[in-house]
């Protein structure tokens, strides 16, 4: 399939996800029949997205991963808009830095604002908090290193327990990688993290994406 196909093919999904979304606002609510209308329109629209990367329209694959995150968060879905925005901000690198830089920064917005204020403020919750600053931290660092940096100052101000955290630490190893542009000492941090308790999928995702940041600076260095 060339790439005007695959245009093509994501195209006629956005325009099925669209429909699907003006059949499901006459009911006001997101409730039975349309809450799963918005489930599969978020579906088509990822499934567009992937096809104009592959296609390698990078503005287009941005808005249909940004309309994703939207609808995500309206079905109160925040860690799965989280990543439609990441996955926009890293489409849009290629094609509109200001916009990527805007899609990230809505990503890091859900982790602190929307989930890591609320969890301190639950004695229940106060364990997740560590989780979700180290989520934060590493959206900051897909912006650059100074934004993560300052971000995790910023969050063990907010929540002291953070700064014994494994997570806090690692960050604190990874940042110094990065500066060292040491892609060993990287890997090494990440792996010693990693033996217990193993990594989720949504933060091995991420530590990839950074580690190839630093290999591509490598590349650009030589």
């Amino acid at each position: 399939m060339d790439n005007s196909a695959k245009e093509k093919e994501a195209l006629t999904l956005m325009a099925e996800a669209d429909k699907k979304m003006k059949s499901s606002r006459g009911f006001g609510t997101l409730l039975g029949g349309s809450s799963r209308k918005y489930e599969e329109a978020c579906d088509m629209y990822v499934r567009a997205a992937n096809m104009f990367k592959m296609a390698k329209n990078w503005s287009a694959a941005g808005n249909a991963f940004s309309q994703a995150a939207h609808l995500h968060l309206q079905m109160d879905n925040k860690l799965d808009g989280a990543i439609n925005f990441l996955d926009a901000g890293n489409a849009f690198k290629k094609a509109d830095p200001q916009e990527a830089i805007n899609c990230l920064n809505q990503a890091i917005e859900i982790y602190t604002n929307m989930i890591g204020t609320y969890a301190m403020d639950s004695v229940l919750l106060k364990y997740c908090a560590t989780d979700h600053f180290f989520k934060a931290a590493l959206c900051h660092f897909c912006v650059d290193m100074l934004n993560a940096r300052l971000s995790v100052q910023r969050y063990e101000d907010m929540f002291p327990a953070f700064s014994d955290a494994r997570e806090c630490k690692l960050v604190r190893k990874l940042l110094d990688a990065y500066e060292e542009q040491d892609v060993d000492a990287f890997t090494d941090a990440v792996k010693d993290f990693d033996s217990i308790p193993r990594l989720g999928q949504w933060n091995t995702t991420m530590l990839l994406r950074i580690k190839k940041q630093i290999q591509d600076d490598e590349s650009d260095l030589r």
